[in-house]
């Protein structure tokens, strides 16, 4: 009987210390240093970027791409004129949260 105290007296501060080391799990963990729903975002720049570019009654019909990363925004496609290359390239600069903005916007061959 006195075995089966002792080691019950030495098991249950063992459990006690184990249960409060557990951790909880998180519903929709960020990646570090970003807020869960920061319009900021990558995604979210994008989305803005496309907008702007859509809202244009000569820029909406063309296949330009949009990526973005860290802030740096990233034109992809094929367009008819310089002016559209350079339209694209401003309006993407002008939208909030751009870095900075990579044109990879070509001529179209007639």
């Amino acid at each position: 009987m006195s075995r089966l105290l002792i080691a019950a007296a030495i098991a249950l501060p063992a459990f006690a210390f184990t249960a409060g080391c557990q951790s909880t799990p998180q519903a929709n963990p960020s990646p570090p240093n970003v807020p869960a729903n920061d319009d900021t975002s990558d995604a979210a720049l994008a989305a803005r970027v496309k907008q702007t570019l859509a809202a244009d009654p000569e820029l909406r019909r063309l296949p330009v791409s949009v990526a973005t990363f860290r802030g740096t925004v990233q034109l992809a496609g094929y367009v008819e004129s310089e002016m559209q290359i350079q339209k694209a390239v401003a309006l993407a600069r002008s939208v909030r949260g751009v870095q900075s903005v990579s044109n990879e916007l070509h001529l179209r061959t007639q």
